[in-house]
């Protein structure tokens, strides 16, 4: 079987030290040494002023709407994973979709502004399979409206622009450390903000709104990282720049060869960005031999656990559809790619053997079937 994404774990004897040391510490949560380890080599490798670990990235993006302390609407995108607007949900904020740009698949800034009302206090945007957003119109549009920008960074860990990470853009940046990411710690999640004050209040709000040992100043939630999670994530970093390079090799073989097959569109590469290649979405077209759902179920009976990510459009998803916003007409370049996309395999521990067995399923599907 070969899947769409699949966590990369490094040799077990390597993570047997940090497992001892916990141990010996017996101090298995609430910031331990290896969270503050990770909390700081994050920071440096990350290029980021500061960052604050939880339990996952669910939790992250809760926490991050407390932490501004967002009401009413949120303007945000139907092309994402489903905790994106059920974070929303999660915190009484109303979701208001607006359409994606063709080209990189994230919220149109265009679109933006037509779906502001005096209920607007936020723009949650997403970048993408880690491809960044416009980020300089969107802060441009937030600041002319006094709105906050919380991004949805989950794809993003280790992606620059122009020579700089994309965490630093926005009020707040969420991140996800969920297995199948790019830099995982089996479960975990991060949120990135600009200052210290900010960080108080995101570490506070994460065990129960503790100021202190008596006193309480929030409706704080559990979002704590174990110390478990927080030392695989410290040996993870170990081996990121092979992981990255290794995805980059895959990414160039796929594009390589089938970029110019009919019917099959490959997204663009953005200039003047350090990708982490954390997936490898294809549009299927007219002119491809089989439908997108075809291919799908084709190379499923493969074995090859293909992914259609992401279908459904969180708008189209029955607790959602009811709003305005989530009509189809509201949202037809969502609409349009959410049925074209296909997601093939792409993770570190994939062979050169595996990658040229998906793309000659692709490139022939017919002769191959």
């Amino acid at each position: 079987m070969i899947n769409v994404t699949q966590p990369y774990l490094p040799p077990l004897e390597e993570f047997q030290p940090y497992l001892e040391e916990i141990w010996k510490n017996k101090w298995v949560t609430n910031n331990g040494p290896f969270h503050h380890q990770l909390e700081a080599a994050l920071t440096e490798y990350l290029g980021v002023p500061h960052i604050s670990l939880l339990a996952n990235g669910t939790l992250a993006l809760l926490t991050a709407l407390q932490t501004l302390r967002i009401s009413g609407e949120v303007i945000t995108t139907p092309y994402s994973f489903v905790a994106t607007s059920h974070a929303l949900i999660w915190n009484t904020l109303k979701p208001v979709f607006v359409d994606i740009d063709p080209l990189t698949l994230n919220i149109n800034p265009d679109k933006i502004e037509a779906a502001i009302t005096p209920q607007t206090t936020a723009i949650l945007p997403v970048h993408c399979y880690g491809t960044p957003c416009d980020s300089r119109r969107i802060g441009e549009i937030a600041d002319a409206h006094g709105l906050k920008v919380i991004y949805d960074a989950a794809h993003a860990f280790a992606v620059r622009q122009h020579g700089k990470s994309i965490l630093r853009h926005g009020d707040l940046s969420v991140l996800s450390f969920h297995a199948t990411k790019v830099f995982n710690t089996f479960e975990g999640g991060a949120i990135v903000c600009g200052d210290a004050k900010s960080k108080k209040r995101i570490d506070s709000l994460k065990n129960f709104g503790f100021a202190n040992e008596v006193t309480v100043t929030a409706p704080g939630i559990n979002g704590k990282m174990s110390e478990i999670n927080a030392a695989f994530g410290l040996l993870q970093l170990k081996h990121i720049a092979a992981a990255l390079a290794r995805r980059q090799q895959i990414d160039a073989r796929y594009r390589a060869a089938l970029g110019d097959l009919p019917g099959l569109a490959c997204l663009p590469q953005m200039p003047d960005t350090t990708s982490n290649y954390s997936y490898f979405p294809v549009l299927i077209k007219t002119g491809y031999p089989l439908t997108r759902d075809q291919l799908y179920q084709h190379l499923r009976a493969q074995d090859i656990m293909v992914r259609r990510y992401f279908y459904p459009l969180i708008s189209e998803f029955s607790v959602y559809k009811g709003l305005a916003s989530a009509a189809r007409s509201n949202l037809p370049v969502a609409t349009q790619v959410s049925r074209e996309v296909l997601c093939l395999p792409l993770h570190p521990t994939l062979t050169d053997d595996e990658v040229d067995l998906v793309i000659d399923l692709v490139r022939s599907p017919k002769k191959a079937a």
